[in-house]
């Protein structure tokens, strides 16, 4: 059994990865059933900014995570009964005991930069460690660098971990008609929140000399998140050549990514940094930070910089914009390394055989 219910709420990169993940399995897993919880009879389109289901079956979903939440009421327990595991993410906070337990790390950031998130945040992942994450027959880490952190910083042992590369939607690997702006634009992609450093990316935007500034825009595409206000105050006031989209639907990001000179991804920490792979399967050069996960997700796909420095981001962007085979070099190098390493068939592939061995 899957727990499905980021699929509820609005949400990005997490439900991005579980949406595309659920259908993998159940097409890869043909000896095996995969059900959800709470129980979904259909899911719709992907959508960030709301439910992909229908109101009744998200309403129900809720109060379901709510009283297992708040009230300690066992929905996950009963619906569990007679499934040979259950797979949790951190909306589970009690979690069912009659089977084996398993849950995927995404990143270990509330541990590794708590001065980034509010403390909701770093209180509920926390409990979700102490009553999840320990207690789990088996883990999934998205990358070896998460895996590594979850060792270290939540003391589990390394056979209890197995790294399994998130993957990439095949709308990014498929040709697709690019966006179409006035000026050849740098994209950034991803939630307006502090850890992504986007003002970092805007001091950088601003060194640049005038005449590429001129010639060239720089596009924020993601929702406001948590403590963003700031930034989005100085994006809604930024010069002309920088402009916030806000909220972009999933069926456009390919289209958006494609038209790019390049993704400027010079993110502080990542678990596994979903837009920079992405970039990777459309083919469009990427600059990204030589920190956490980002250097084994890029390998030879991407320009790594040092992201507390605005200087070297800007350098980074500079050499972007005026070396067509630089980009041209990249793109190709990331798209070869996306098709080999994130595909969902592969990690299908791959999570049953860790389940089977979960379960056993």
């Amino acid at each position: 059994m899957l727990d499905a219910t980021p699929l509820l709420l609005a949400s990005a990169g997490v439900k991005s990865i579980l949406y595309h993940w659920i259908g993998a399995l159940r097409e890869a897993g043909s000896q095996h059933s995969f059900h959800l919880y709470p129980p979904l009879s259909e899911i719709g389109d992907l959508r960030h900014d709301a439910s992909v289901v229908r109101r009744s079956e998200t309403l129900r979903g809720i109060f379901m995570t709510l009283a297992n939440q708040r009230l300690g009421i066992q929905f996950p327990e009963r619906c569990a009964r007679g499934m040979d595991l259950f797979h949790a993410t951190n909306q589970v906070r009690r979690p069912p005991s009659s089977v084996p337990l398993t849950a995927t790390l995404h990143d270990l950031t509330v541990w590794r930069m708590p001065h980034l998130h509010t403390p909701g945040n770093i209180a509920a992942d926390k409990r979700y460690a102490d009553q999840v994450l320990r207690r789990a027959s088996g883990l999934i880490a998205v990358s070896e660098h998460t895996r590594r952190d979850a060792i270290e910083l939540l003391g589990l042992h390394p056979d209890r971990v197995t790294t399994i590369h998130n993957a990439v939607a095949e709308a990014y690997f498929e040709p697709c008609e690019p966006a179409v702006r006035q000026k050849p634009y740098i994209l950034h992609l991803g939630t307006i929140e502090p850890r992504k450093n986007i003002d970092t990316l805007l001091d950088a935007w601003l060194q640049l000399p005038r005449d590429l500034r001129d010639s060239h825009e720089l596009l924020i595409a993601g929702p406001a998140g948590w403590a963003s206000d700031p930034t989005i105050a100085r994006l809604k006031s930024a010069p002309p050549g920088v402009t916030w989209l806000g909220y972009v639907p999933e069926s456009s990001v390919p289209a958006l990514i494609r038209g790019a000179l390049a993704l400027a991804y010079p993110s502080l920490y990542e678990g596994f940094g979903l837009p920079l792979a992405q970039a990777m399967a459309c083919g469009t050069a990427a600059l990204t930070s030589n920190v956490s996960a980002m250097p084994e997700v890029a390998g030879d796909g991407a320009l790594l910089v040092d992201p507390q420095s605005a200087a070297a981001i800007r350098n980074g962007l500079a050499r972007l914009i005026e070396d067509p085979e630089l980009r041209r070099r990249l793109g190709e190098q990331g798209r070869t390394r996306a098709a080999l390493h994130f595909r969902w068939a592969a990690n299908a592939s791959k999570s049953i055989a860790f389940f089977e061995r979960a379960a056993a």
